[in-house]
């Protein structure tokens, strides 16, 4: 796929997922891409796949265009856009000078892979846990495989609204609103006694380098996110290291103590793993639930890909349970937490 064409796919995509300004941004980097300029080289040097599913080079300049406007570095680009209403021409001159006058900040800023702590998916972890604690009621040990900056290992600080009720604690630090299809999940309150993520480059969200890097990465017309990742941040309690994930899971699965529930989470990270780390990871889980007791069980919860675009497109709601290996198919979820079908 040529930088030209991933420009575009990520526009429709991003048109489609409720951001119109990154649709018309995306779309005057694919007319008005350079590839001569130093940053235009510079992005000429990566490899394979340049999409959302590899590299995410189009999702990389966005974000840094939007670092240049959270610092209120380029005021033309801040006027440009929200929430400032302009006209495309008037946002094209603004990101194609902003391209020119802070090539060196974003030569340095795409060294680094996109960063999304989408917290809207802690709706769907949230629901799913509920779900594993009406099997297991037990003190849980958290675990996230791929957490980035960690804000939904703190999920059980979080509330989500469902039809009927609203599940979390009372005082809780935000409430998610996705649009919630299907039956609500039973209403267990949760123990979280441990929480640690792994990420092959963790952030630190009282940092105020890396919030930049997780803000930037949300979308400039959508400042109900900025809002509760901001939340979040001032929540945050856990703690991620750094690391290659499968490596720390056979570590992590040795060190859970008697009379808790394991619960292992991930939030479209799976896919990023090679395929060999997969078959590993997978096995090194069934193997910690033969392990399982009654007393200390297992619980995998995943909020990813499945392929299927027969249905609503988004990501697939498994929990597996152990002991006794059962698989439970939960519904399908928005990628950004935005709506949920739940089956459960």
């Amino acid at each position: 796929m040529s930088l030209i064409q991933a420009f575009r796919d990520q526009s429709e995509t991003c048109t489609r997922m409720g951001s119109p300004l990154m649709g018309r941004v995306l779309s005057i980097l694919a007319e008005h891409w350079d590839a001569t300029t130093a940053l235009g080289r510079k992005m000429a040097t990566y490899e394979g796949d340049i999409g959302p599913a590899g590299h995410s080079l189009p999702l990389r300049i966005c974000g840094g265009l939007h670092a240049l406007v959270l610092q209120q570095r380029d005021g033309a680009l801040l006027a440009a856009y929200p929430p400032n209403t302009v006209s495309d021409a008037a946002l094209e001159d603004a990101v194609l000078n902003a391209l020119k006058s802070h090539e060196d900040f974003l030569i340095d800023w795409i060294q680094s892979p996109p960063q999304t702590n989408e917290v809207r998916r802690s709706a769907a972890l949230i629901a799913m846990a509920h779900v594993a604690l009406s099997h297991f009621d037990r003190p849980i040990v958290l675990s996230e495989l791929g957490a980035s900056g960690g804000l939904n290992l703190m999920w059980d600080k979080f509330a989500v609204q469902t039809n009927t009720t609203t599940l979390g604690p009372k005082d809780a630090v935000l409430t998610l609103t996705p649009e919630w299809k299907g039956s609500t999940p039973p209403a267990i309150v949760p123990r979280v006694v441990s929480r640690l993520g792994v990420d092959l480059n963790p952030l630190n969200a009282k940092n105020s380098d890396d919030l930049l890097r997780l803000t930037a990465y949300l979308w400039a017309d959508q400042p109900h996110r900025l809002a509760l990742t901001q939340a979040a941040a001032g929540a945050m309690e856990a703690q991620v290291e750094k690391g290659d994930a499968i490596k720390w899971l056979e570590a992590r699965l040795a060190t859970v103590p008697e009379g808790h529930l394991h619960i292992i989470q991930h939030t479209v990270a799976w896919q990023y793993f090679p395929g060999p780390a997969q078959r590993k990871g997978t096995a090194l889980i069934e193997a910690a639930g033969a392990r399982a007791t009654p007393e200390t069980p297992l619980a995998w919860m995943q909020m990813e890909t499945d392929g299927d675009t027969t249905g609503a497109v988004g990501a697939a709601l498994t929990l597996r349970l152990w002991p006794g290996d059962v698989t439970l198919h939960l519904g399908r979820a928005d990628f950004h937490g935005r709506w949920i079908n739940w089956t459960g």
